[in-house]
């Protein structure tokens, strides 16, 4: 099935929730090109993501990546972290994604499956999942609250590239929420 816009975005903002490799670059023009036509007002926090591949090397971006989300980290990509904590509601949680994957054969490989991209790879898989109840509960109750969360880790206007990743994505996914609401 092809995907939808909504869909491909979703995808690539995944992509760029992952460990930078040599196509994050090209990734990251692609998602820019495609939220100015569906989204420009998240197109400003994107290209602070953007532009920060002019500014560094990919090695520095993989350090940037790595001390923002991975070792010591400065803001944890896990979504059911942020809602529940280290609390046994985040297992629960975490169960019950693993479950909806199995559903869609989807499975969030050797990632834990609240990982922010594993969900949004999850949610970008076909138009249909995506407006179904549960994806909709999960982007509404579970990520949008989570990224709230994440982007307090940062200062206001922060030129962290990170904070406008995770600023264009909340922008994003508030914007098609809206847009299901007024399908519904």
């Amino acid at each position: 099935m092809p995907k939808d816009s909504t869909s491909i975005l979703l995808s690539l903002f995944a992509d760029l929730l992952k460990y930078p490799s040599a196509d994050t670059k090209q990734q990251a023009v692609q998602c820019l090109e495609q939220l100015q036509s569906m989204h420009p007002s998240a197109v400003e926090m994107m290209q602070k993501f953007t532009s920060a591949f002019e500014k560094f090397s990919l090695d520095q971006m993989q350090e940037i990546f790595t001390t923002t989300f991975d070792m010591q980290p400065v803001c944890y990509p896990y979504v059911g972290f942020h809602l529940y904590g280290e609390s046994y509601k985040r297992g629960a949680f975490m169960a019950q994604l693993n479950e909806a994957y199995r559903g869609f054969d989807y499975s969030s490989e050797q990632e834990l499956p609240d990982n922010l991209a594993v969900i949004l790879r999850f949610l970008s898989l076909d138009a249909d999942n995506f407006s179904g109840e549960f994806c909709q509960a999960l982007l509404n109750d579970g990520v949008q609250p989570a990224l709230e969360k994440m982007l307090k880790v940062f200062a206001e206007n922060s030129e962290h590239p990170y904070f406008g990743l995770l600023s264009a994505l909340r922008l994003f996914l508030v914007y098609i929420s809206e847009k299901e609401l007024t399908h519904a």
